[in-house]
């Protein structure tokens, strides 16, 4: 579609740094990829970017976990090597913040910290996918983050997908048994808050999964980067009921992934949490011997997976999530008390965009309507997803495209709300009323 008025951005200057990039299809460039080209495109045309591509905490860091940092590092332990599964204090944290926040017990032994969510995810793919000789898939319940089957690719591991949208509540039993019931598949994968959705699973259906994890004996990746941020719900309280939903009350055939980055905006030190079940960390799959020399699956993720892609955890940074954690369980910090902020934001500008011709594309949460958060997704009617993308970087907007997610809705966006500073707000506004003008039929 050509554009006919003027753009706060000249069409030509977006179009040659386009044409330089080497990317062939914007709707199927990866995530830094688009981000590199939005840097490109404020650099040469002196104009700021709303920019919504990138899952970056747009908050300060705790001030709890840096200063614990700081003095760990003035005691000397950046000359230290890491245990590989992790400082005692830590994982005793671990143990009591899983207990108070998601209602699961779990010993120390199996909480394990990562080099982010990211590095937990890979160690975990590289362990589960070995444990069954005869299972060689994992099955992602999309839209998902679409880095963790760039892992899959990157290990030349197989996984299959499907768009959760038409399969809610029971629905989604028969869905998940067409593919369990062909015996290749050895683990689900889901995130809970989802990225980049925002949908959040229910009790009946973590059940549905938890269930048939139990019939067919599959493993769970469960994916908390956004722990307790479903906003609907006050998850702050250590002990107390509501809790972080999770399918760990319905199985113990399960893996959790608890990031640091958002909830705790401590992104840059690249600190995560992975976390068995008692029960599966202790199981013994035989066939884990060849590669891991062990059948043990929690010492072969530790001394198998973890020790070759990092040999450890980020020493200072052990100490600073520990000292949150700590904070966290004893009710001296309210770990959702500032990130709050997002769900406040995310309903402004999806409100912003709803009036200047643009649809959510994942609006409804089963029955209920769908919770502000830290992403939402948006189209325009009339305008692929492609076509959306690249037009919107004419009037300094960017996102992703659904079409890298796993979603069939190849039309839509995912929008991230983090790093849009309430003082531009007014500058989105006055933009999506620009784009919304030019594009009236």
């Amino acid at each position: 579609m050509e554009i006919e008025k003027s753009t706060p951005i000249a069409v030509d200057v977006v179009d040659k740094i386009l044409e330089c990039s080497d990317i062939k299809q914007i709707s199927t460039a990866s995530i830094r990829e688009v981000k590199k080209l939005i840097n490109r495109i404020e650099e040469t045309s002196g104009i700021s970017f709303i920019r919504m591509e990138m899952g970056i905490p747009g908050l300060p860091a705790c001030s709890i976990g840096v200063q614990a940092q700081i003095e760990a590092l003035q005691h000397g332990v950046a000359s230290i090597y890491p245990d590989i599964d992790g400082i005692p204090e830590l994982k005793t944290e671990m143990s009591k913040f899983v207990k108070n926040f998601l209602n699961l017990t779990v010993s120390p032994e199996s909480c394990i910290p990562t080099v982010g969510s990211m590095m937990g995810g890979m160690a975990g793919f590289m362990t589960l996918a070995r444990a069954h000789e005869q299972r060689d898939t994992t099955l992602f319940i999309d839209p998902g983050f679409p880095v963790q089957k760039q892992q899959h690719r990157v290990l030349g591991l197989k996984y299959e997908t499907f768009d959760v949208y038409h399969y809610r509540q029971e629905k989604l039993r028969d869905k998940l048994e067409s593919y369990l019931k062909q015996g290749h598949i050895h683990s689900i994968m889901y995130s809970n808050p989802n990225n980049p959705s925002w949908i959040c699973f229910t009790e009946q259906e973590l059940q549905i999964i938890g269930d048939l994890a139990n019939q067919y004996q599959v493993f769970i990746f469960e994916d908390l980067a956004y722990f307790g941020m479903d906003f609907r719900e006050d998850i702050s309280c250590p002990g107390k009921p509501p809790y972080q939903p999770t399918v760990g009350h319905y199985t113990d055939n399960y893996l959790l992934l608890i990031s640091a980055s958002k909830a705790f905006s401590y992104a840059g030190e690249r600190i995560g949490m992975m976390v068995f079940s008692d029960t599966l960390f202790h199981r013994r799959f035989p066939d884990l011997l060849p590669c891991f020399g062990t059948d043990i699956l929690g010492k072969a993720a530790i001394y198998g997976a973890i020790y070759a892609i990092s040999s450890g955890t980020s020493h200072s940074a052990q100490y600073a999530l520990a000292a949150i954690l700590k904070a966290c369980n004893t009710g001296e910090y309210n770990y959702l008390k500032d990130v709050k902020l997002y769900g406040e934001k995310a309903a402004r500008m999806k409100k912003m965009f709803t009036e200047n011709g643009f649809v959510i594309v994942y609006d409804k949460d089963g029955q209920q309507p769908l919770a502000d958060g830290f992403y939402f997704t948006i189209a325009y009617p009339g305008l692929s997803g492609e076509q959306l993308l690249k037009e919107l970087l004419y009037y300094g907007i960017s996102a992703i495209s659904l079409a890298i997610t796993g979603s069939e809705h190849h039309e839509g966006l995912r929008a991230c709300v983090s790093l849009v500073p309430a003082e531009a707000l007014p500058e989105l506004e006055k933009r999506l009323q620009w784009f919304n003008h030019n594009h009236q039929k």
